[in-house]
């Protein structure tokens, strides 16, 4: 059954999911805002993949238990270690149609993505809202040296299976293909929000080790890496970076002073 939704708002997003008698939908903790009295509420530290769409049989008898129990407690481990939220919560349409409400923890947009089983979607940490039971939620390690040096850390989240999972970000979304600008497009580390599998996702410093690599580096406002993406499939952006959002707060408030290096080094004045 697909997951019948609407995404409504402007500045601040929300997805407002019409559930059929039965179905299920599934969100990281802190992403829920409101559900009618009909639509039951779960919290459970089990992703979909590990039987958390729906209850577990009884099979398998002990050794089943311990499997599952292991499988719990590394799906928890990983989210612990990517800085994400320990347990989803589970909403149910029991007795007839039922809706629930979910928006994300930034101002900005919400996308809803479709998938079909044959390509996974990675997206930034935080993206994920809500998705089906029938869509796994993974989280994916992205290689050392690439990772690191990325504005968005080394984890990203994972989209795998079929069905409807909602992401949101921060400002306004743009879709390119990098496959229509010859084949890699470069940007912000920091705005990244999702793409699909088959795209090649790396860091690279911004500029060489010359005059104008420096200015890039000191004066640029980009700091030292930029993010690039290659090949043919769809790719997220969005315009507003959570690192320029801090900033702006910081300087609303009379915290930290960028010099006139665009953020590369800070005074703290106070």
């Amino acid at each position: 059954m697909t997951l019948q939704q609407e995404i409504v708002g402007n500045a601040m997003q929300m997805a407002v999911v019409s559930l059929g008698p039965g179905q299920t939908v599934y969100c990281e903790a802190g992403k829920f805002l409101f559900k009618t009295t009909n639509v039951t509420m779960e919290t459970r530290l089990s992703g979909p993949s590990n039987g958390g769409g729906q209850a577990q049989g009884a099979g398998g008898g002990m050794g089943g238990f311990l499997r599952q129990a292991m499988g719990t407690a590394m799906q928890v481990g990983q989210r612990a270690l990517a800085g994400e939220s320990l347990a989803f919560q589970y909403f149910t349409a029991q007795s007839g149609e039922g809706t629930v409400g979910f928006a994300g923890v930034l101002p900005g947009e919400m996308r809803a993505l479709e998938l079909d089983g044959r390509r996974a979607w990675f997206a930034e940490k935080d993206a994920f809202v809500a998705a089906e039971s029938t869509v796994d939620f993974g989280i994916a390690f992205q290689g050392g040296r690439t990772g690191m040096s990325g504005g968005e850390g080394f984890i990203l989240e994972k989209f795998t299976g079929y069905g409807t999972v909602i992401i949101a970000g921060a400002g306004n979304f743009i879709d390119l293909n990098p496959a229509d600008f010859g084949g890699r497009i470069e940007v912000d580390t920091g705005c990244v929000v999702a793409f699909e599998e088959g795209i090649q996702y790396g860091v690279q410093r911004v500029g060489g080790l010359n005059r104008q690599g420096i200015m890039n580096m000191v004066f640029g406002g980009e700091g030292l890496s930029l993010a690039t993406l290659e090949g043919n499939g769809r790719v997220i952006l969005q315009s507003l970076t959570i690192e320029s959002l801090a900033n702006a707060l910081k300087k609303a408030q009379g915290g930290d002073k960028q010099g006139p290096t665009g953020g590369l080094f800070s005074t703290n004045v106070g």
